[in-house]
């Protein structure tokens, strides 16, 4: 009997000690939910994931943009060309640092419908964006669409280097990657009408 009145004064103690413990100590919202750090380290540890399988695509596709290229310069050789062979010009601005740019170099430049539809109606120009250079003067001259739009931003030019269009490229997409019927659509849209 000594021994069970021993052990409920020990409990007792315990249970109010641990009664002003409990209100006394704060309570993070993780302690309450202990399911929330594993989501925040779960989703880190995805987005790492992310990021590293966006890096090992972005090592593997072609790098159109030059950063070192004359925009200007090109851009009026261009305009003199699409004079005599009676094309427009689109400019693919954004730069190789941007994945959604690489993406669609790719997928025009593998899709054969595309790439046919681009080289029969267009001569194709990727101006550069990037921290060795802006081409800010080239970019000015048309309302700087990347500003608004982001990257890639397509910039449509009549034979006459006239600026006609402007097209974002978030409206060309589907789930992961680009629609073919929304990208066949703006190709054949601003082709040279005869």
């Amino acid at each position: 009997m000594k021994n069970i009145s021993k052990n409920l004064a020990i409990l007792s103690f315990l249970s109010v000690g641990s009664l002003v413990f409990a209100q006394n100590t704060k309570v993070s919202p993780e302690a309450k939910n202990p399911d929330s750090k594993a989501l925040i380290v779960k989703t880190d540890h995805q987005e790492l994931e992310a990021k590293k399988k966006a890096a090992e695509e972005k090592a593997k596709l072609p790098k159109p943009y030059d950063a070192k290229a004359d925009a200007e310069k090109d851009i009026e050789n261009l305009v003199a060309k699409a004079k005599k062979e009676k094309k427009n010009i689109m400019i693919q601005a954004g730069g190789n640092w941007c994945i959604w740019c690489l993406r669609f170099n790719q997928y025009v430049q593998t899709t054969p419908e595309l790439k046919k539809l681009v080289d029969d109606n267009y001569l194709y120009y990727h101006l550069n964006y990037s921290p060795d250079n802006k081409n800010e003067k080239v970019f000015t001259k048309y309302g700087n669409p990347g500003d608004q739009f982001g990257y890639p931003v397509f910039i449509v030019l009549d034979q006459n280097g006239k600026m006609i269009h402007v097209q974002k490229s978030d409206v060309l997409e589907e789930g992961k990657g680009y629609s073919l019927e929304k990208v066949k659509e703006f190709f054949k849209t601003w082709t040279k009408k005869s």
